[in-house]
């Protein structure tokens, strides 16, 4: 198993495939819920991944400041079935945040979660900022990241 940490233009097609693949059957299919995957921000973005034999294992990408929002952004978090509830959830927003503290060390992290992730990304050191609101028909909040250790909690 590898973590890649790639750009956009980094991508092999194979790669930016699989990643696709993963969030449409995650987010679209498994979560019943139609909306615009391909939302413009791939191309500014890093692309985190954990790969094993060509199948993407766990994914998120990394949103510069300015781009999404004035501060930095994790977004797309997703852990292939197999891998729920193994920690490679936590690593992977260890591994983002990592990234993301060596790259622009002056910006808080701001995500939009799952209204029910509140307690994962809590343990993960982000804090609910906002009150729950509906994106694409699921309830989710703004949370932003304090700079806590992660705990050994996870997806």
């Amino acid at each position: 198993m590898n973590w890649e940490n790639k750009s956009f233009s980094e991508l092999t097609n194979d790669e930016l495939y699989h990643i696709l693949k993963l969030r449409v059957d995650v987010f679209v299919v498994e979560q019943n819920c139609p909306y615009p995957e391909i939302d413009g921000y791939d191309q500014e973005s890093r692309h985190l991944y954990l790969i094993n034999e060509g199948q993407i294992l766990a994914y998120c990408r990394i949103i510069p400041p300015n781009v999404k929002f004035e501060e930095a952004s994790i977004g797309r978090v997703i852990t292939h079935d197999s891998t729920r509830r193994t920690g490679i959830g936590t690593e992977l927003i260890n591994r983002a945040l990592e990234y993301i503290s060596q790259t622009y060390s002056d910006s808080n992290v701001k995500i939009e979660a799952q209204a029910h992730l509140q307690q994962f990304y809590g343990n993960c050191g982000f804090q609910t900022i906002s009150d729950e609101f509906l994106e694409d028909g699921i309830p989710h909040v703004e949370m932003i990241f304090l700079g806590k250790t992660a705990e050994k909690q996870d997806l």
